[in-house]
């Protein structure tokens, strides 16, 4: 039976992590949150762990045990996390497989290349704005005048609603709440706040992206999507999946 290190909480991540399991592998998961603990498939195989690690953390995780690879299901808005697991890697001499979540991509929608450019293409927009990009992207969006006019979705964690809460959110828009969330009840939430403008991340299939653009249209709202950091290589979670069970059988 092999051992394999797996970098993320994302719902792919977890999906790996109960496929392995369940064929035999032995999975050290690192997630960053309690939450995202919480929400990992128990299995005898499963070994996890709910910390953030720093680059030599990981190196020192990488050495305690003789791990056929390492596999970084993290965000893709998680760069810097990305940068550390693959240059731990690279000291432990593990083969790195990046886990790449599609791009769904939209058309005829607003885009920006930052929070910080999310948040001035705001300001020249008028209505209601229902913010999903997290907790941790909302700095940009408290501004005098555009603060009070935003309902952040975030997970319903005290973490969270103090983070909106410090930043000057409103108690009354504050939506905590856990997904995923269908076509219909991000539809419903834009015309229960009236909402005009829809901001997400590029999520893709997984991250809910698909069902918030099409709610968005049938909802009359405008969509801007915060685009990807950077563009990145790397394996589907098919492909993944098939490169792991050459591996395992050769």
């Amino acid at each position: 039976m092999k051992d394999i290190l797996l970098f993320g909480g994302t719902a792919e991540g977890r999906e790996l992590a109960q496929w392995l399991a369940e064929g035999g592998w032995k999975v050290a998961l690192c997630v960053a949150t309690d939450y995202g603990a919480a929400l990992v498939p128990d299995h005898p195989n499963i070994v996890l762990s709910a910390r953030r690690l720093t680059q030599e953390e990981m190196e020192e995780l990488m050495a305690s045990r003789p791990f056929a690879c390492v596999v970084d299901a993290t965000h893709p808005y998680a760069v810097a996390v990305t940068d550390n697991i693959r240059a731990a890697a690279a000291v432990a001499g593990l083969p790195y497989y990046r886990l790449l979540r599609q791009s769904d991509g939209e058309e005829g929608c607003l885009k920006a290349d930052s929070m910080a450019r999310a948040a001035d293409l705001l300001e020249e927009l008028p209505g209601h704005i229902l913010l999903t990009t997290g907790s941790k992207e909302l700095d940009a969006f408290a501004r005098p005048g555009l603060v009070e006019r935003c309902y952040p979705r975030v997970l319903p964690t005290l973490d969270s609603l103090g983070r909106c809460l410090d930043l000057g959110f409103l108690p009354k828009n504050i939506l905590c709440m856990q997904g995923p969330f269908t076509r219909a009840m991000n539809q419903a939430t834009m015309e229960q706040y009236d909402i005009q403008v829809l901001v997400t991340k590029d999520t893709g299939g997984y991250g809910g992206f698909r069902e918030k653009a099409e709610a968005a249209k049938a909802a009359g709202c405008t969509l801007l999507v915060v685009e990807r950091p950077r563009r990145e290589t790397g394996l589907t979670l098919k492909g993944l999946k098939e490169r792991l069970e050459r591996e395992a059988n050769g």
